[in-house]
């Protein structure tokens, strides 16, 4: 019974990685630079990408990915931002199929950069990529400072990682040195910017990174 779960994985995993590489293409040809957003439910990712167009000056598509509803979507279109929907209906992440799907009915007019908001969760989104150029983590000081070792693998892969909701600090029990210490143990390069939803502090630094790692 074993081996028969890790060769159907095994096949979930090369079919989806095969399709992954389809979409990294097609959106580098249109010179389209893709995030990938993960974070928990709650951490703050729909407020995030609003600060963060904010502060790019070149064009910024996104695709929503929820298990239902498209009230993040709608909320970004009234801003008149480019967004697509996804519904998971009970996934619990995005994987390559449904964005290859989602690309296919976008107009990438300009260059620019495309972010996926992953499903809430910090678990299952680190597992698949989905044609990617970057994963982004995003983390609120809410969420406490133990999250790096409870879930070790979104913050090994992260290529950058927010800190959000800093402005709660001096309410909160947060050991940031904890929570640091975590991340270095995983991951020794990813840039750590802390970022408040709330006032935009810290999204201005954020963004120029993602915009010199995307070659604009």
């Amino acid at each position: 019974m074993h081996m028969m779960k890790a060769d159907v994985m095994v096949d979930i995993h090369a079919r989806n990685n095969h399709i992954a590489e389809h979409v990294h293409e097609y959106l580098s040809d249109r010179h389209v630079f893709a995030v990938n957003l993960m974070g928990a439910p709650g951490t703050g990712k729909t407020t995030t990408l609003e600060h963060l167009l904010k502060h790019l000056d070149v064009p910024g598509y996104v695709i929503e990915g929820d298990i239902e509803s498209d009230i993040d979507t709608e909320r970004l279109r009234k801003q008149q931002i480019a967004a697509s929907q996804i519904n998971t209906f009970g996934a619990c992440h995005l994987d390559a199929p449904l964005v290859h799907n989602a690309i296919h009915t976008m107009q990438f007019e300009k260059p620019g950069i495309l972010f996926i908001e992953n499903v809430g969760n910090l678990v299952c989104p680190a597992e698949f990529s989905i044609g990617e150029d970057i994963k982004l983590l995003q983390v609120s000081v809410t969420d406490g400072s133990d999250k790096p070792y409870k879930y070790p693998l979104a913050f090994e892969k992260a290529d950058i990682i927010l800190l959000n909701k800093i402005d709660l600090l001096p309410y909160l029990d947060f050991d940031e040195a904890f929570f640091m210490d975590g991340i270095r143990h995983l991951n020794k390069k990813a840039p750590v910017f802390k970022v408040s939803g709330k006032t935009g502090e810290g999204y201005a630094e954020a963004a120029a990174w993602i915009k010199e790692r995307a070659g604009f």
